[in-house]
C-alpha cells in the first residue's frame, strides 16, 4: 500500500509572493504558513523560489548496438565541479506554455542530437531540489538506431554549443562509476536502465 502524505495542498497558506528578479528565468520571495506534524500551523515564513519551470529529459539507448547517447555542454553551476564545468547529460529542454512532455522530447531530440527516436519509454517525473526550486523533471528513455550519430548541435542564438556522443553502454557505466557522470537526469536514468537492459536488449523492437 503507498503511504498517503499527512498534509496536502489545503495545509499551507501563501500570504504574500513578490518577484526579486525576472529574466529568463524569476525568483520569487514568498511570505507563507504550514500546518505543523505537532499540530497548529507554523510562524511565518520567508522563502526564496527559483522558478525554472518544468522540463523534459530524453537519455537515450540502443538496444540492438548496446550504445548510449549523452550531450557535453558547457555549465555555470559546475565551475567548481572536480571534472571542470563542461557536463555530461541527457538530451533535455524546458516546457513551453501548451507543449506536452512528449512533443518537448521529440523537439529537443532534433536541436541537440539531430534524432527522432522509434520509442519513448517513460522513467518518472521528480522534482529537481524542492528546497529552493519548482522545477519537475519528466525523464524519459528514448530508443533509438545510434550507430552514424553525434556531432555539435544546438541554437547559436541561444549561446548553446552542445556536442552529442555516442558511448558504449559498459563505458557509459564505467565513468559513471569513476564519478564522471554526476547529473541527476543521467543518474537516475541509467539506474532505471540498468534494471530494465535485459528486457531491452532481449526484446528490443516490442517495448513500448
Amino acid at each position: 500500500m503507498i503511504k498517503k502524505h499527512r498534509f496536502g495542498a489545503q495545509d499551507y497558506v501563501i500570504d504574500s509572493e513578490q518577484i526579486q528578479y525576472q529574466g529568463f528565468f524569476r525568483i520569487a520571495k514568498l511570505e507563507l504558513r504550514h500546518r505543523l506534524f505537532n499540530g497548529g500551523w507554523s510562524e511565518p515564513l520567508g522563502r526564496e523560489v527559483f522558478q525554472r519551470g518544468d522540463a523534459v529529459g530524453v537519455l537515450l539507448y540502443d538496444p540492438h548496438n548496446d550504445l548510449i547517447g549523452l550531450v557535453e555542454q558547457f555549465r555555470v553551476g559546475a565551475l567548481k565541479d572536480q571534472y571542470g564545468p563542461w557536463q555530461y547529460e541527457v538530451v533535455a529542454g524546458m516546457i513551453e506554455s501548451g507543449e506536452t512532455p512528449q512533443q518537448v522530447a521529440a523537439r529537443e531530440l532534433q536541436e541537440e542530437a539531430g534524432l527522432t527516436v522509434e520509442k519513448l519509454l517513460p522513467i518518472c517525473d521528480y522534482l529537481v531540489s524542492a528546497g529552493g526550486t519548482d522545477e519537475k523533471m519528466y525523464l524519459f528513455c528514448g530508443l533509438c538506431n545510434l550507430q552514424e550519430s553525434g556531432g555539435v548541435y544546438g541554437k547559436d542564438n541561444e549561446g548553446e554549443d552542445i556536442l552529442f556522443q555516442v558511448w558504449p553502454y559498459a563505458e557509459v557505466m564505467q565513468a559513471q562509476a569513476q564519478g564522471l557522470l554526476n547529473s541527476a537526469a543521467v543518474t537516475i536514468g541509467l539506474q532505471w536502465l540498468q534494471l530494465n537492459i535485459d528486457k531491452l536488449r532481449n526484446n528490443p523492437d516490442q517495448n513500448g
